[in-house]
């Protein structure tokens, strides 16, 4: 089987000196390598040409045989490193907590591995019969949601 660590490190060498990220490198029992990049303008097809030919010259396909896979992270897909976080704020996205509830918001902010959405909701407001619609910033660890993914909107 290809190592993972290999095909890190060869994906890592050619993103050096651009603006691309590594999101992630998946391997099959059978030897499918998924590699996904990104970039905060989008991902361009000549560029996942380049880093497809770039692994395939540094692999032998006389020492294993494999099937090459290399794209970008799906737009509307969870995030999966904190780039992705950052690439996103002042964007509408939705979090799925720890807990089953799901909040839509925008991504205000993103720290280490806390990141804040605002969600505008109903508020219960003293001195006020009804709830009141309101920007209420909700707190979370990247690493304590199901997923944060960017909410596409067709409006």
């Amino acid at each position: 089987m290809i190592d993972k660590n290999v095909v890190r490190k060869l994906v890592e060498t050619w993103l050096e000196d651009k603006e691309y990220f590594l999101v992630d490198v998946e391997i099959s029992p059978d030897d499918k390598i998924v590699v996904e990049i990104d970039h905060a303008d989008g991902v361009w097809i000549d560029d996942c040409v380049a880093l497809s030919k770039y692994i395939e010259d540094h692999l032998s396909r006389d020492e294993e045989d494999y099937e090459l896979e290399v794209g970008s992270a799906g737009l509307g897909q969870p995030f999966k490193v904190l780039q992705q976080y950052l690439n996103f704020v002042g964007k509408p996205v939705e979090v799925l907590a720890a807990d089953g509830k799901k909040y839509q918001g925008i991504l205000k902010h993103v720290d280490g591995n806390d990141f804040v959405v605002t969600v505008n909701e109903k508020v219960t407001v003293e001195g006020k019969k009804r709830p009141q619609k309101m920007d209420v910033d909700h707190t979370f660890q990247m690493d304590n949601v199901k997923y944060t993914k960017y909410l596409i909107s067709f409006k």
